[in-house]
């Protein structure tokens, strides 16, 4: 049975340089919006990397196990594609930074998820006041953008909300494929299940939204280029990759550093404002998935620790 282990100066630098990428995504799609929309954006690299997974899988001589995954697998991409939906549609009226800051409070309906689902993941009371603060930390975030209305006239309020949803749905992403069959199953076939049903719902939702915006030029070929490659096909599988490697808690600590990145890029590449309230709110959310990811992480050195003493 192969053991996972601790994180090492490798694994650190790798799991930086990942949250840098997912923060930075956000903040792309966001760039380009007037000459590319993010929807049909999304739609397109989930569909392109797709096809790159399954011929890697062609490659790997990893057959699908349609008879056993097939129904996981669409529930699993029906989320996934929710997920995407909401964030397209949300980068219309929010910033990148809200939308990256909001959507990465998927690892605390993650924890609920598995609270619920899973007898053996339930929560301790810390982890129960990490949710708290992160919870309470939304709260701040939304009064303090609340009355701010974005160019396109509508409320920045409301792109938030739908970026709030788009994380509980990454979370119920999550969730479907920890306790289905998918668990079993190649992190590649999880993958493929999620981007081609993702790719159908979402290039569907752009048909039904208007959002085909598409004007051919060197900065829309570059971020198509950059969220398939990189986002979508790259970034995924390495994460995959260090799961297999190292231990899954040691890893989720590094999920803070994801909205940080996104809220600096935001604000360097797109000049987008800092709001006390949402700085306030972006700190509380922090601190609470720091808790609710780390708890795990602090336990367990805590009984190595007791274990050399005795």
């Amino acid at each position: 049975m192969s053991t996972r282990s601790p994180l090492d100066g490798q694994g650190m630098a790798i799991m930086v340089l990942l949250c840098a990428i997912w923060g930075l995504q956000q903040v792309e799609l966001k760039a380009v919006a007037s000459d590319f929309s993010p929807t049909l954006q999304i739609a397109l690299r989930s569909g392109l990397a797709a096809v790159l997974v399954l011929g890697l899988m062609f490659w790997q001589r990893k057959a699908l196990n349609l008879r056993q995954n097939w129904k996981p697998g669409l529930l699993a991409g029906s989320l996934f594609g929710l997920e995407f939906l909401l964030v397209g549609e949300g980068l219309r009226y929010t910033s990148a930074s809200h939308m990256v800051v909001l959507l990465y409070t998927a690892p605390i309906f993650v924890a609920l998820g598995m609270h619920w689902k899973f007898p053996a993941e339930r929560l301790a009371r810390l982890q129960w006041l990490g949710v708290l603060l992160a919870f309470a930390g939304i709260a701040v975030s939304f009064l303090g953008s609340g009355s701010q209305p974005s160019a396109s006239g509508s409320h920045v309020l409301w792109g938030d909300f739908l970026a709030l949803l788009a994380g509980a749905s990454w979370g119920a992403t999550t969730v479907t494929v920890r306790s289905t069959s998918l668990a079993s199953a190649s992190a590649l076939e999880a993958l493929f299940y999620q981007l081609l049903t993702g790719f159908v719902l979402i290039l569907t939702g752009a048909f039904w939204s208007g959002q085909l915006t598409f004007n051919p030029g060197p900065a829309t070929y570059a971020s198509l280029l950059f969220q398939t490659l990189v986002v979508s096909f790259g970034s995924f599988l390495t994460w995959f990759a260090l799961l297999k490697r190292y231990m899954a808690p040691q890893l989720g600590v590094f999920s803070f550093l994801t909205p940080l990145f996104g809220v600096l890029f935001g604000v360097w590449l797109l000049g987008e404002p800092l709001e006390p309230g949402f700085v306030l709110g972006t700190a509380m959310v922090i601190g609470g998935l720091l808790v609710v990811s780390g708890y795990g992480w602090y336990m367990a050195r805590r009984r190595r620790r007791m274990a050399r003493v005795l």
